[in-house]
C-alpha cells in the first residue's frame, strides 16, 4: 500500500475521493481503470483491517471473564 499505514478514516476518505474522480464524466478510460485498481486496492486493506480489529474484539461473558467475539 503506502510506507505508512493508514487509519481506516483515511482509506475511506481515499475511497471517497476514487469515487468521486470515477464519477467524473471528463476521466479517460485509462486513468479510470488506475483509479478502479487503487480503489480495490484500499477496499482489500479496508476488509483486512477490519478482520485484523475483529478478531481482537473481546466481550466479558456472565462470568466476568472475557471472551473473543
Amino acid at each position: 500500500m503506502e510506507e505508512r499505514e493508514l487509519t481506516l478514516e483515511e482509506a475511506f476518505a481515499r475511497l471517497e475521493e476514487i469515487t468521486r474522480r470515477l464519477e467524473d464524466e471528463k476521466i479517460s478510460l485509462e486513468d479510470s481503470f488506475a483509479q478502479y485498481q487503487k480503489g480495490m486496492q484500499l477496499l482489500k486493506y479496508c476488509n483486512d483491517s477490519i478482520d485484523r480489529v475483529e478478531k481482537k474484539v473481546l466481550v466479558l461473558n456472565g462470568e466476568g471473564n472475557l471472551d473473543e467475539f
